[in-house]
């Protein structure tokens, strides 16, 4: 059967990760969270007391990670791995929000995920999402979604997530968490955050989760029906 591949970029807290994993479970396709990767990476880093300007430390760091998603069995949770351990609640944490724009820059990280990135989705029918999927990752995927949104509700939207992790954090925190990771995002010289030529706009300001599920599938189908037709 044939199958394309979907890539999600965008900004923090639009909704990417949601929504790309019910697209990815609706459409019977493979969901890969290359900001968990990332995620991962800095808390490894962290961890290691990795200084980030050193690139023979970077180096050795990368070396020695591997990251891989398994399936939790009984939720049905697709869960971040770091070297064997589930790190999936760690990752989340806003600490390693505050730090993984910047190791996320940094050209050898970069290079190092996007290699495993490709690798998990060379065979197609997978949805990804991320920074740089449509632009760096996977610039002939067939469909290319941009999700965007009013920083003030991407804040909302993360302080409730936060708070159902049994973290309590002040608002103006994370409003503060997010301008600077798109500040860093955007103006990285390695793979800055951008929407790619033939991408797809989603504003999700005012949407549910379930219309931005649809709206994807939609475009999909649309998709999948002119690599068809060709």
């Amino acid at each position: 059967m044939q199958k394309i591949t979907i890539a999600v970029d965008g900004y923090s807290s639009c909704g990417k990760s949601t929504t790309a994993k019910k697209v990815a479970a609706r459409l019977g396709y493979s969901y890969i969270d290359t900001g968990a990767m990332y995620r991962a990476v800095t808390l490894y880093f962290h961890q290691h007391l990795v200084t980030l300007t050193n690139d023979k430390e970077v180096a050795k760091a990368l070396d020695n990670i591997q990251i891989e998603f398994r399936r939790n069995a009984h939720d049905g949770r697709n869960e971040t791995y770091l070297n064997g351990l589930n790190v999936e609640d760690e990752i989340r944490k806003l600490y390693i929000a505050n730090k993984v724009s910047e190791v996320s820059a940094i050209p050898a990280v970069r290079h190092a995920m996007v290699a495993q990135q490709r690798k998990m989705g060379k065979k197609k029918g997978v949805v990804m999402d991320g920074r740089d999927i449509g632009t760096v990752v996977f610039p002939d995927a067939e469909l290319k979604i941009f999700m965007t949104a009013d920083p003030i509700i991407r804040a909302n939207r993360r302080q409730i997530e936060l708070n159902e992790r049994g973290e309590l954090v002040d608002i103006e925190d994370i409003i503060e968490n997010i301008k600077k990771r798109d500040l860093i995002d955007t103006t990285r010289a390695e793979s800055p955050l951008r929407k790619a030529e033939d991408a797809i706009e989603i504003d999700t300001s005012y949407m549910t989760l379930d219309e931005q599920v649809e709206s994807v599938c939609l475009l999909s189908d649309a998709a999948l029906s002119k690599v068809l037709g060709k």
